[in-house]
């Protein structure tokens, strides 16, 4: 773990986990906000730790702790003053959070597509193929297209679940589009059209937290906030919400902007991929009562196989 530092030449310091990927995200943070006002990109200091998440990688996050495994260090760092504000993949970040932060940016998104390494398309996987992968949503996905496919845990950064595939752990895996652009590795794998595989809530956003009553830096890192990307992961976060999922309750959600206005298609599988429901809403960017409505929508259709995984609003993501 790196020791937070405070000197006359440090205007800012940024939080982030230590993995590869989490370290691109903060030097991207850091570079955007650098040239949003003007200023060497080496007054805001990077301050890096090694999340619970990071650590842990023989089993599913689900089984360990969810997504507050790749926050909580970071929340007590930027609870405690050690650190300005915290960058975070926004798809890692419980839908319930502390009063005491908010959030002070989103950057501009992504692409949003998973990437399907070892075979061109779901349907070119071979009979019976074994897919490694540790998401609840990416299993009931595929699941749900190819019963006969077997699924097994993959956990780790791009370069681990990459040497796993190689070792033959598996046929194929899933990966990130964003994050392989990130990590400057765009010729990997096949992209799945985001419209026929939905991606995961908030996905290739980079999200920036930092405290609710901290006006100097709310006021810094309003500077890079992308509103067209904020309007769509807080529509997505939205969803979550009123769902009431948990990290072993598969969802996928798709939005696009049409206008003023957001096009949100999501679905809701079962586990195992037998069930699914999916709906779509369109309503005005900023309106949260549009993705409540929905996964209202989306509740009320479910099957016991799918409900049994939800718990409605207010519940924690």
């Amino acid at each position: 773990m790196t020791t937070p530092t405070k000197t006359h030449e440090t205007h800012f310091r940024l939080g982030t986990r230590r993995s590869p990927l989490a370290m691109a995200q903060a030097e991207e943070a850091r570079d955007r906000l650098a040239a949003a006002h003007g200023i060497d990109p080496a007054h805001i200091e990077i301050v890096a730790v090694t999340a619970s998440g990071d650590r842990i990688q023989d089993r599913a996050l689900a089984e360990i702790g969810g997504k507050a495994l790749w926050t909580k260090e970071l929340d007590a760092w930027l609870a405690n003053g050690e650190i300005d504000f915290a960058v975070h993949s926004a798809k890692d970040v419980e839908t319930i959070r502390p009063e005491m932060f908010t959030i002070g940016a989103i950057l501009p998104r992504e692409d949003v597509r998973d990437v399907l390494v070892g075979a061109e398309s779901i349907r070119a996987l071979p009979q019976g193929a074994v897919v490694g992968t540790s998401a609840p949503r990416r299993a009931a996905q595929l699941l749900h297209a190819r019963p006969d496919c077997k699924v097994v845990t993959f956990r780790g950064n791009v370069a681990t679940r990459l040497a796993k595939l190689a070792a033959g752990e598996a046929d194929a895996t899933f990966l990130a589009a964003a994050g392989l652009k990130r990590l400057g590795e765009t010729g990997t794998g096949h992209p799945l059209d985001a419209n026929e595989w939905l991606p995961a809530p908030a996905q290739a956003a980079i999200m920036i937290e930092c405290r609710a009553d901290d006006a100097r830096t709310k006021a810094f890192l309003a500077a890079v906030d992308h509103m067209p990307s904020r309007a769509a992961v807080e529509a997505e976060r939205a969803l979550l919400a009123g769902l009431g999922g948990n990290c072993h309750s598969p969802i996928a959600v798709l939005t696009h902007h049409e206008g003023n206005d957001l096009l949100m298609r999501a679905a809701l599988y079962s586990p195992d991929g037998a069930e699914k429901v999916e709906s779509e809403a369109r309503f005005a960017a900023g309106d949260q009562q549009g993705p409540a409505a929905l996964a209202a929508d989306l509740l009320a259709r479910a099957v016991p196989a799918i409900a049994v995984h939800f718990a409605g609003a207010g519940a924690e993501s």
